[in-house]
């Protein structure tokens, strides 16, 4: 029997943000990998980079799927890069990695992926993101994400 894999969480949103939502992302990280989960991220700056930070300074893996062509792409948060050289077009990749995703802000790049999430009917958690008609549930505070994601999570 295959030893069980630990979840694997996926914190998006935008390459630039708030400060506000940089902390958001950095304590979401942090949550997540004390939980023992991985995070799972786009690789980049902003929100990604935060999350990273956060799950790093915990002990955390972090794995960044990269739009570009080159591992150097990827914030230095970033344990296991992923080169795609697809573009966005890596942002199914990065929500078919998930068992459940945390969106933290968010522009159109984070939209695509609240979209993928609920076509692939992945559950979604917001953190200040996008209100729209989809099934997003949105919570106040890091730990209440972080709490909802994991229990939400679709097992393997």
């Amino acid at each position: 029997m295959a030893a069980e894999r630990p979840l694997r969480i996926g914190v998006i949103g935008a390459a630039a943000c708030t400060p506000k939502q940089a902390r958001l992302a950095e304590e979401t990280g942090r949550l997540l990998a004390e939980a023992g989960a991985v995070l799972v991220c786009g690789g980049g700056p902003g929100v990604m980079a935060a999350a990273c930070r956060g799950a790093r300074s915990a002990g955390g893996l972090t794995v960044g799927i990269l739009p570009g062509g080159s591992a150097a792409e990827a914030n230095q948060h970033v344990a296991i890069p992923v080169v795609t050289g697809m573009g966005y077009a890596r942002n199914v990749i990065v929500v078919r990695s998930c068992q459940a995703v945390i969106a933290v802000g968010g522009r159109y790049g984070t939209l695509s992926e609240i979209a993928y999430a609920a076509q692939f009917e992945i559950p979604i958690v917001g953190l200040g993101t996008w209100k729209i008609r989809a099934p997003i549930r949105h919570v106040r505070t890091p730990p209440e994400a972080v709490k909802l994601a994991l229990k939400l999570a679709v097992r393997d």
